[in-house]
């Protein structure tokens, strides 16, 4: 008895879930699509917060920076867990690599006493910084609307708390050379002059009720610091002879050309939203006035520690780079005062 082997097709009775459906067509949906868009919960709530009755458990009132339909925004680079991690993780493994190099030929060993000096008091105190962005952004991801802001704001904040491991473990490989670095750069956050607008500055963002307004006002700060920390040290370390420090510096400039990206189509979302577009650039602007200035204070008083440190002109170009901070969210339509910046 002869059998005939055939090739048999089932088609799908359902290509995806039916709210993908809704939006996309019945067709076959991305992981990320099916992991994200609708998911947010919008009804059957018990009772509203004992600490907020105003709002229920989730609401888009949490900020005054809303989106029509909160899915008109997705990420960019399509992260959901799998991918997520994954990126991460290689971009930790390049990370001590670099690290392993520089431990392994004593680099930081054959860097100037003066450029140790800064990158333990300029650069390591950092570490608390970013602690204090993953809180802000853990609670974006709490209180913002919408499952696709919500899981960037998480994923944020996870890097951050990456960021903050990589800074120490800078850290500790200097203190191979440097005693207490790590002790001594969190007494340099919680005491030094030079630290103490920025610190302020976290603090006071951290305790904003609307999570936006904390996640644009540290925006800003990285702006600011990756314009000094991770470009303009980075350059004139190669000149003065700490190229340890550049090795490792170019590992956080990475990651933040990943990060602009999801954060950048966040800002062109809320401010081309057909409905709400014109108010969110009304609430933008006076954010980007309230805090720029600040931020350009902040950063300016760690700038001029640097340079009583190391005379790399660091405070020189802070200004000018406000400026241009000013004139790129003045070309998305926002009113922002330039004289402020």
């Amino acid at each position: 008895m002869q059998y005939e082997l055939k090739t048999q097709i089932i088609e799908p009775v359902r290509h995806t879930f039916d709210h993908v459906a809704a939006r996309y067509g019945d067709k076959p949906a991305t992981r990320y699509q099916e992991g994200t868009i609708d998911l947010q919960p919008t009804e059957n709530f018990h009772y509203r917060p004992t600490w907020d009755p105003e709002h229920e458990l989730y609401d888009a009132d949490y900020s005054a920076l809303k989106l029509t339909d909160p899915y008109s925004f997705t990420d960019p680079r399509q992260y959901f867990y799998t991918p997520y991690v994954t990126n991460r993780a290689q971009m930790h493994d390049a990370f001590g690599k670099t690290l392993d190099y520089v431990s392994s030929h004593n680099l930081f060993d054959r860097t100037p006493e003066d450029w140790k000096r800064l990158i333990g008091e300029v650069v390591i105190p950092l570490r608390h910084y970013e602690s204090g962005c993953q809180m802000i952004y853990s609670g974006g991801a709490r209180f913002s609307y919408g499952a696709t802001i919500s899981q960037c704001c998480v994923y944020e904040g996870f890097d951050r708390v990456g960021n903050a491991q990589l800074i120490s473990r800078v850290g500790i490989t200097l203190g191979e050379q440097t005693s207490s670095v790590l002790a001594s750069a969190k007494s340099l956050w919680m005491e030094h002059q030079a630290w103490q607008p920025l610190r302020r500055y976290t603090e006071e963002a951290l305790v904003e009720k609307d999570w936006a307004v904390g996640v644009i006002a540290s925006d800003l700060i990285d702006k600011l610091l990756d314009t000094l920390i991770y470009r303009h040290l980075d350059e004139e370390a190669l000149i003065g002879g700490a190229g340890a420090y550049s090795l490792l510096a170019q590992h956080v400039g990475t990651w933040y050309k990943d990060h602009r990206k999801w954060l950048d189509g966040l800002y062109k979302a809320w401010l081309a939203d057909p409905e709400l577009g014109e108010a969110n650039k009304a609430v933008f602007s006076d954010i980007v006035n309230t805090w720029l200035p600040r931020a350009v204070e902040a950063v300016g008083a760690i700038a001029e520690h640097a340079d009583e440190i190391v005379d790399t002109k660091a405070a020189d170009g802070l200004q000018a780079r406000a400026e241009e901070i000013a004139a790129e969210y003045a070309a998305l339509g926002l009113n922002v005062e330039k004289e402020q910046a």
